[in-house]
């Protein structure tokens, strides 16, 4: 998404995350290093290569930076970013204006390491989760058990997600929306049209439980029909290697 211009001069990313920027490179003529500091594990930044890249502007000799870290006084405050075409929200733009509101608890057991949304850690089906399309079973049944969710058609819903010490900041993906982090206690709204797969987006801590799948408009899905060739899905999925499912 295109966003209006924000001078800034440092940006956090958080796992998944990504931003394409301007470079304003109107410095005297040198070499400098661009640095990425790490919140954790390895930090070093330097001729070590770890963390570092340079920055050589036509015209300086191929020597090695001797830039000092410096502190970042405007760092890119994501609230801050405006769309450059103005996007109407879902919803009504206060606590409580969606159609409904859904509260997800995530919590961990660090006994078994294992994440949990509301109580369900997410444990892959051996069938494809979706597979109300058959009518055979519903978005209530064990798919797996307490992390399929049922919505209405084309509702909004406001989702909840207090964060805390164990869990914050935690970089979440919505499938076929946007991205967003939960830093201490989150709530957004999102317009939801079809079946969609919210994931933390560490990725160690999907495989640990940490997504649930919101199915909307069960009923007429489980009631509708599909072409002939998608009955063929089921045997080749089936039929992969247990690596491969």
């Amino acid at each position: 998404m295109n966003t209006e211009p924000l001078t800034v001069d440092s940006i956090q990313i958080y796992v998944g995350q990504r931003y394409s920027f301007i470079l304003t490179a109107d410095q005297a003529v040198d070499n400098c290093w661009i640095r990425t500091v790490a919140n954790g594990g390895t930090v070093m930044c330097g001729s070590v290569g770890i963390n570092s890249a340079i920055l050589r502007y036509v015209g300086a000799d191929e020597v090695g930076p001797v830039t000092s870290v410096t502190d970042s006084t405007a760092p890119l405050v994501e609230t801050d970013l405006r769309p450059l075409v103005p996007t109407a929200v879902p919803g009504t733009p206060v606590a409580g204006g969606a159609d409904g509101t859904m509260n997800l608890a995530i919590t961990i057991d660090f006994m078994m390491f294992a994440f949990s949304i509301n109580g369900a850690p997410f444990a892959p089906s051996t069938v494809p989760v979706l597979q109300i399309l058959s009518g055979a079973q519903t978005a209530t049944d064990p798919l797996p058990t307490g992390s399929v969710f049922t919505l209405p058609a084309n509702s909004v819903v406001e989702l909840s997600i207090p964060g805390g010490s164990a869990c914050a900041p935690l970089p979440f993906h919505l499938h076929g929306h946007n991205f967003f982090v939960i830093k201490s206690a989150g709530n957004d709204t999102f317009n939801f049209d079809n079946p969609r797969i919210l994931h933390c987006h560490i990725d160690f801590h999907l495989e640990l439980g940490l997504t649930i799948v919101f199915a909307e408009q069960v009923d007429a899905i489980a009631n509708s029909t599909h072409p002939t060739a998608w009955d063929d899905l089921c045997p080749t999925y089936d039929a992969l290697p247990s690596d491969e499912v």
